[in-house]
């Protein structure tokens, strides 16, 4: 009985998010939401009270995605700058792939201000890339001569527009070659030129694994952006519960970066 209650919340979490993602926090309706799911909207009430409560649940499960994935670079000894390269494109894969990540930065965006943790997932990623710059400081694998928060803002800034980029890239294979693209200008910018070549920008195995796994594809079949709520429910990474509120290991590949001049179109 409990499992069959767990597969409902999540198939609800699922539509939730693709209602959230389409059309907006302010515009989904519970009626949407509930009729994505093939469910009554009693049935809906039954696990979430108000739609507000969906959306923290649907803010939890990005959450756990980015969670995931981390431990499995922590797992697998990944450097600290080969880390935000590889978190980077599992991010832009995310956004592109599942609608729970693409929704809970939306909440965010539409929800800010006006409901207490609403900012929360971009927080958590924003933390993530500070934890591993200071890393990499650490470490002294970053230019000694950079300004003491540039990285930080530049790395900050490269998550934003990765919402962009996810959003304007045809598809997986040429998201992959952009975000490339960006690391080879970046990397440079950031790593001493005898260091750059234990560095790959390019997507790792741990990536590529993680982009098919549960915790990054999030409960539904991969779809487009923005795309329709007609799509199978499956299996969810599910966040530890709390109270309801309100509204890789690739160092040393030395693969060539790739060519990005005049050539390549953002």
């Amino acid at each position: 009985m409990q499992a069959r209650s767990e597969r409902t919340r999540r198939r609800l979490v699922c539509a939730g998010a693709r209602m959230f993602d389409q059309n907006g926090y302010a515009s989904a309706s519970l009626e949407q939401i509930a009729e994505a799911a093939g469910m009554t909207k009693g049935a809906l009430y039954f696990h979430f009270a108000s739609k507000e409560r969906l959306a923290d649940a649907v803010q939890e499960h990005a959450q756990a995605a980015l969670a995931d994935f981390r431990q499995r670079q922590r797992a697998a000894g990944v450097p600290p700058v080969q880390a935000l390269i590889d978190l980077s494109h599992a991010l832009a894969k995310m956004l592109q792939g599942d609608p729970v990540v693409r929704a809970g930065f939306r909440i965010g965006d539409e929800c800010t201000g006006r409901r207490p943790g609403a900012a929360g997932l971009r927080q958590a990623w924003t933390a993530e890339v500070l934890r591993l710059v200071a890393g990499a400081r650490k470490a002294g694998d970053l230019h000694e001569h950079l300004a003491a928060d540039g990285p930080e803002t530049l790395l900050c800034a490269v998550v934003r527009g990765l919402e962009s980029l996810s959003g304007a890239a045809p598809g997986p294979g040429r998201l992959e070659d952009r975000v490339a693209a960006l690391w080879a200008f970046l990397l440079p910018a950031l790593v001493p030129a005898p260091h750059t070549a234990r560095y790959d920008v390019r997507p790792s195995p741990l990536v590529r694994k993680a982009a098919r796994c549960p915790a990054v594809a999030g409960c539904c079949s991969p779809s487009p952006v923005r795309g329709p709520a007609r799509r199978s429910c499956r299996r969810l990474v599910t966040p530890p519960r709390r109270p309801a509120g309100p509204c890789v290991q690739r160092a040393g590949a030395g693969r060539p970066l790739p060519a990005a001049g005049p050539g390549w179109k953002p």
